[in-house]
């Protein structure tokens, strides 16, 4: 689908530009430069309805598409475009980063433009990994995120943040090394051209395909967070500001999963087949550790970011079950995980802002002192579990229902994380708002008018998605039946199974 307008060229622009028209505005002008920030973001939602209301869900061609000559010698080419994948995550993109400005409102007291500069610069680039359809930018996209979030873990982040934010860099550094690596093989060998959907209709010899999986995986595997390449999550989470913490639970972390979807399984179908089984172990693995590590935990935010861990353990497994309902559970999962995982960071963002504390231990009888408060966490911990009528349930009941049809154990394990993580979820409820009042939040006030305004869209969406996913679900449907026509069209080639597995490391190793 053509657009006259660039739309997504302005989506991604706007607030790079924003973000350069704050550091104009004077240091002591705070307020102004929080209105100039929430205009900026709001003007950004209202331009990416026209994805929401134009977007035609018949077809699985890009949609709203760009393309422009950019680097001639090297056949680069400004190439922009959407489908039933990565709409949806343009559009949450946008709320969610109204949202963290809201929350950051009275959290951030220095250096005040420069936080909100990072905050509109990240959200632009975001938008454009969502995006890009030409390898080299895709890549300038995904590098140039690094530069804002670590900043903003760095600079407004926890006493630890210097050990979070080096930790961070260097693991999501090397994976995207990792990534060029492959994105250059894949150059020479697709007849010198960065274009994603050419370079996806191609074929490849199998040896080739895995190679590329590997260097592919390294980047995704990281951002996900997979297991066992997870543990620089739990560190930023802690240390990050809450909009930081919102920012990577809802958006940042989602990339690596889109990364699997967008490249990994069209470029590399054979490969993926093969791998079908290692990729649902680790992902049954990273569900049952990260719920069980969320048991002894006493952070708040460190409890929640293990669940990140657990929850895009789903994701993956829905992903590489290979099949209709696993991929679109997981798509849904990881818009389901955003909003949930997002709401739960904006609430301890928001109380911890007035005890100035996330220990659980510290807590206790909130609910008595914060009842408005109290009702909100308590729809954001029954999503988070799966509880049925919230968005929570539709994600995971459809990931299960594929990965039952594709490995009965995968479902039938990963269904014991769903237990686990009401369990955690629930004891984690109970602990900070009922029992005796502590005496160190008996003077803590409920949420105010703006603090309700930044979680009541959270609150809507998990009662809509919960209630009436078909409105999300069917600008998926045939963008995922025609992934799954690339992926499947090969599978005769190739075995699957920890047999594939030990062949194929065989036959690279001896070339």
């Amino acid at each position: 689908m053509e657009y006259g307008f660039p739309l997504l060229s302005s989506l991604i622009f706007l607030p790079v530009i924003g973000a350069i028209g704050l550091l104009f505005i004077p240091r002591k002008e705070e307020l102004e430069v929080k209105r100039f920030a929430l205009l900026i973001a709001i003007l950004e939602f209202f331009l990416s309805l026209p994805l929401w209301f134009g977007f035609d869900k018949t077809t699985s061609l890009m949609q709203f598409v760009e393309k422009k000559e950019w680097i001639s010698s090297w056949n680069v080419y400004y190439y922009l475009g959407v489908d039933g994948i990565s709409v949806l995550f343009v559009l949450l993109s946008t709320l969610i980063t109204i949202l963290c400005i809201l929350v950051s409102w009275t959290a951030i007291t220095e250096k005040i433009k420069e936080f909100f500069a990072a905050l509109l610069f990240l959200e632009g680039v975001m938008i454009g990994v969502f995006c890009a359809l030409d390898f080299f930018l895709f890549y300038i996209f995904w590098e140039a995120m690094l530069i804002p979030m670590y900043l903003i873990i760095g600079v407004w982040g926890g006493p630890g943040r210097l050990y979070a934010t080096i930790k961070f860099f260097l693991y999501t550094l090397i994976g995207s090394l990792l990534m060029l690596v492959g994105i250059i093989m894949l150059y020479l060998k697709g007849g010198h051209t960065f274009d994603i959907l050419k370079l996806a209709s191609n074929s490849y010899d199998f040896k080739f395909q895995m190679i590329l999986f590997w260097t592919f995986f390294a980047a995704f595997a990281v951002k996900v967070p997979m297991w066992p390449v997870h543990t620089w999550l739990p560190d930023a989470h802690t240390e990050a500001p809450a909009a930081g913490s919102v920012i990577l639970a809802g958006i940042l972390i989602k990339m690596g999963a889109y990364g699997f979807l967008r490249f990994s399984m069209p470029i590399c179908p054979q490969a993926t087949q093969a791998m079908t089984v290692p990729m649902l172990v680790l992902s049954v693995i990273a569900i049952i550790y990260g719920a069980v590590i969320c048991l002894g935990q006493d952070d708040m935010k460190r409890l929640i970011a293990y669940s990140s861990v657990s929850h895009m353990g789903f994701v993956t497994l829905g992903i590489f079950a290979l099949n209709y309902h696993g991929l679109e559970g997981a798509i849904l999962q990881m818009i389901n995980h955003g909003v949930v995982t997002g709401a739960l960071f904006l609430s301890v963002g928001i109380i911890y802002e007035q005890t100035h504390t996330r220990e659980i231990s510290d807590y206790g009888g909130l609910a008595t002192v914060t009842p408005i408060f109290a009702g909100f966490f308590l729809v954001f911990t029954l999503a988070s579990i799966g509880f049925p009528s919230l968005n929570g349930f539709v994600g995971e009941f459809l990931i299960l229902l594929g990965g039952f049809t594709a490995k009965t154990w995968a479902g039938f394990l990963g269904a014991t994380g769903i237990i686990i993580g009401a369990g955690y979820m629930l004891w984690l409820y109970q602990r900070v708002f009922f029992m005796k009042v502590n005496e160190k939040v008996a003077g803590v006030r409920d949420i105010n008018l703006r603090e309700i305004i930044t979680l009541l869209p959270m609150l809507i969406l998990i009662f809509w998605i919960g209630i009436f996913p078909n409105t999300f679900l069917s600008y998926m449907h045939v963008s995922v039946t025609h992934l799954l026509d690339q992926v499947n069209q090969n599978a005769s080639l190739a075995q699957t199974g920890p047999q594939a597995f030990l062949e194929t490391a065989i036959r690279l190793i001896g070339g």
